[in-house]
């Protein structure tokens, strides 16, 4: 996997390649990463295009990095959501309206995060890697806690993620709204149901 070049020191150069990272979500959430240009990129960003090449050396470089600032992003807001909830399935819950909110903001999640399959494999085990880890340490904490049962929790947290992913394409992505509150409480009974200790 390429690396992006160093990341600036000015807040200007910061926010440069921030405006790069933007662009390249639109064009390539829209486009495509092969029909996608580093000329569209700049364009959309605003800067000359050998400007590009100051915080990357190339295309699938702003894609690598586009990935994994998607991945911290999404990771924050259900940190955020789930901060200080010390019910499993109470976080669980606020877990998934977060995800879903984010894809409603940011639906080119979906589109970037699939190419990312064809684009750079590494990148995409990356994402879900990092993904299931992060859910592992808070699944093993409430195995810990008798709040759910002692289960395969790598296992449990790819189950997770994607229930989470495919509810998430149906009615965010699909029809650009939060699920039906029947849909949540669907959710949120499956789960309850499938790992609750009793």
């Amino acid at each position: 996997m390429k690396e992006s070049k160093r990341k600036p020191a000015t807040s200007r150069g910061q926010r440069t390649r921030q405006r790069l990272l933007n662009a390249a979500e639109d064009i390539f959430g829209k486009k495509g990463f092969e029909n996608a240009s580093v000329y569209e990129i700049t364009q959309k960003a605003g800067v000359a295009q050998g400007t590009f090449y100051i915080y990357f050396p190339d295309k699938k470089s702003i894609f690598t990095e586009l990935v994994k600032e998607l991945n911290h992003l999404v990771r924050r807001d259900l940190a955020i959501a789930t901060d200080g909830i010390t019910d499993r399935m109470e976080a669980e819950r606020a877990g998934l309206k977060a995800f879903f909110n984010f894809i409603i903001k940011r639906p080119n999640l979906y589109r970037i995060i699939r190419q990312a399959e064809f684009v750079d494999e590494d990148i995409y085990k990356w994402h879900y890697e990092r993904f299931s880890k992060g859910y592992n340490r808070h699944l093993s904490a409430s195995v810990k806690k008798k709040q759910i049962k002692d289960l395969d929790l790598e296992a449990l947290a790819y189950c997770f993620i994607g229930i989470a992913e495919f509810m998430g394409m149906r009615w965010c992505l699909w029809e650009k709204k939060m699920p039906p509150d029947r849909v949540l409480e669907t959710l949120s009974t499956l789960i309850t149901e499938g790992i609750a200790k009793r």
